[in-house]
């Protein structure tokens, strides 16, 4: 699944102030994709988002003079956007981004759930490496025999790990034209090549669903794209009496905190999701009251578990609602706020973070599973989800 406009090393949940007025975003974490996926509440904040008291909060990164240093840069004959970068990068939030007018048009067409790109995701393993977390069925990486695992190390002969975020996934995305190529340096082991790809329009499948040998519905959720989470809404109130839900929830890297708050209504009757604190104000988001509070439900999260992903996960974790089993999520909790700059790119600046039902903060703490399992990722951990959800009374 693609992620944010940029490979950021962790992608945040983030109001769009200026975009969609005072509206919270979660956007996708550490992938490498040659598009972007984003999240964001509606225009208008539905009756799930409300302000509950105001608090003290403060931006990492002084909005006007970061605008001034832009359109000075650009009364010299520079770059707004790079100035921008630099600007960011010494004000110390780690979260910041920059990304142009085409960069920010791509993230937002991906909420739709399609993208332009390789079918690729990555996530950053180290200073200076990037490996490749996910490969989508079909797509061109797929195709090329692209694994998760392998190291990306550079993108049409640039390497990656001395890139900024925002510029390792301009690289991967180039102009956005399904068609045009480019070229990948991989390596596996001690195997080293480039691989030459062409981007395509991909569609999403964020939400997949099927029922195991035991009874069990399996329901997968890889990213929180527009409808996903009617979608596990829909799975569930299908789901057969007596049967258990396993929500999958690895690798899952965000998406929009509405379609968060929805997956949440699909087990909850209502109640406390989240609180977020943007710009003086604290609020919260609400689950829709009418859900199945009975089903056995065990949540599967690892590493590559992030933002609204891990919000929901903390909304059934901390209210009872789920049996959580894996290894600790990634951590990415800030709120952020889109400035558009003089040049009309976009940047992207820390104001808060996001606490679950019980004030839990995320940010570069993640969220503990109630049962732990080594091989998070692995098969190991669905059979210990799967033994869970028996004692529950969800399995045979």
């Amino acid at each position: 699944m693609p992620a944010g406009p940029g490979l950021r090393p962790d992608h945040c949940l983030r109001p769009r102030g200026v975009l969609r007025g005072a509206a919270l975003t979660l956007v996708f974490a550490g992938v490498l994709a040659t598009a972007a996926a984003t999240g964001s509440l509606p225009r208008q904040e539905p009756d799930a988002v409300k302000t509950v008291r105001a608090t003290p909060s403060r931006a990492t990164v002084d909005r006007t003079a970061l605008a001034r240093a832009a359109a000075e840069a650009m009364a010299d004959g520079k770059s707004g956007k790079k100035a921008a970068e630099e600007f960011v990068s010494r004000s110390g939030d780690r979260w910041g981004a920059v990304y142009d007018q085409a960069e920010y048009e791509e993230f937002e067409q991906a909420l739709d759930g399609s993208y332009t790109g390789v079918g690729l995701s990555a996530r950053k393993a180290g200073p200076g490496r990037v490996e490749i977390s996910r490969v989508r069925a079909g797509g061109p990486a797929a195709r090329a025999g692209l694994r998760a695992g392998d190291r990306l190390v550079t993108v049409d002969g640039r390497p990656v790990g001395g890139l900024s975020v925002s510029e390792a996934v301009s690289l991967l995305r180039g102009d956005g034209v399904p068609g045009t190529t480019v070229v990948l340096g991989v390596e596996r082991g001690r195997s080293a090549w480039t691989e030459t790809l062409s981007r395509a329009r991909l569609s999403t499948e964020d939400v997949i669903v099927r029922r195991l040998d035991d009874g069990t519905v399996l329901i997968k959720v890889s990213a929180f794209t527009k409808g996903a989470g009617e979608r596990v809404r829909a799975a569930v109130r299908s789901a057969p009496a007596g049967s258990g839900v396993l929500l999958d929830l690895r690798g899952n890297a965000g998406g929009l905190v509405t379609e968060a708050a929805v997956a949440a209504s699909a087990f909850l009757d209502g109640g406390l999701v989240a609180t977020y604190d943007v710009d003086g104000e604290q609020r919260a988001v609400y689950a829709q009251r009418g859900g199945d509070t009975v089903r056995p439900v065990v949540a599967l999260v690892d590493g590559g578990t992030m933002s609204a992903a891990e919000l929901l996960t903390g909304a059934l974790q901390d209210r009872g609602r789920a049996i959580t089993v894996g290894s600790r999520t990634f951590g990415k909790g800030a709120v952020q706020m889109p400035s558009t700059l003089p040049d009309g790119s976009v940047a992207e600046l820390t104001v808060g973070h996001y606490r679950t039902p019980a004030g839990h903060g995320v940010d570069g703490r993640g969220i503990t599973p109630d049962l732990t399992v080594g091989d998070a990722g692995g098969e190991r951990a669905e059979e210990r989800a799967r033994t869970v959800l028996s004692g529950l009374g969800g399995g045979s």
